[in-house]
């Protein structure tokens, strides 16, 4: 063969087994994308939030609690009060709906601090982060913003292979994401936007 023709179904080669193992590098999900944000909605109080509660004239139950484990609050003349998935304005009008029996007319005004929020709007992140957890979910909250809060990923991570589990309508679907490619090459377009509820799931490569 000619040495030049040679060299050039060499180098035709290389490029292609470079390709085919790029392409194994990648997840096989469909890639998530880039500007599929939440719908503007309300914060939704949550387990391990802490509630400000406000009873106008009537300090002597006005008091700052936190929301239990079990998604309830206790206050002086309200005893285990659903709080859980609701906003602050819906909380307020059933603590004064509660108060009612025992005060007239009250008016409540409930401030949220701590926030943690439901456990169906957290963000989860495992695998190989450098410290996996459950995020409360902010809204407009993006891929890098998730990365920064558990310090990035392990040095065994298969970045380029990670996906997030999303419900959406009903059923779960797997979306591919590039956090290699985000992280490490500064590829913004690897940014993504997380709905609550979303899995980040980061795999361990084997080489």
């Amino acid at each position: 063969m000619n040495p030049f023709r040679r060299a050039f179904v060499c180098h035709a080669l290389v490029l292609a087994g470079a390709a085919s193992l790029l392409g194994a590098c990648r997840t096989p999900h469909p890639p998530a994308p880039a500007d599929d944000s939440a719908p503007m909605h309300d914060y939704l109080i949550g387990p391990g939030d802490s509630v400000n509660i406000i009873v106008w004239r009537n300090p002597e139950v006005s008091l700052t609690v936190a929301v239990r484990p079990d998604g309830k609050i206790t206050t002086p003349l309200v005893e285990d009060l659903e709080a859980s998935g609701k906003t602050s304005t819906q909380l307020a009008r059933d603590i004064e709906q509660a108060l009612g029996k025992f005060i007239q007319q009250p008016v409540v005004t409930v401030i949220v601090t701590n926030f943690s929020g439901p456990y169906s709007e957290q963000i989860r992140v495992i695998g190989e982060a450098a410290k996996p957890q459950a995020l409360p979910y902010r809204l407009g909250m993006s891929l890098m913003d998730v990365l920064i809060a558990v310090g990035g990923i392990t040095d065994f991570a298969a970045g380029n292979k990670a996906s997030i589990i999303r419900m959406r309508e009903g059923s779960q679907q797997q979306l591919g994401v590039r956090l290699d490619d985000l992280l490490k090459h500064g590829d913004i377009s690897a940014n993504v936007m997380m709905r609550p509820g979303d899995v980040l799931l980061i795999p361990e490569s084997f080489f």
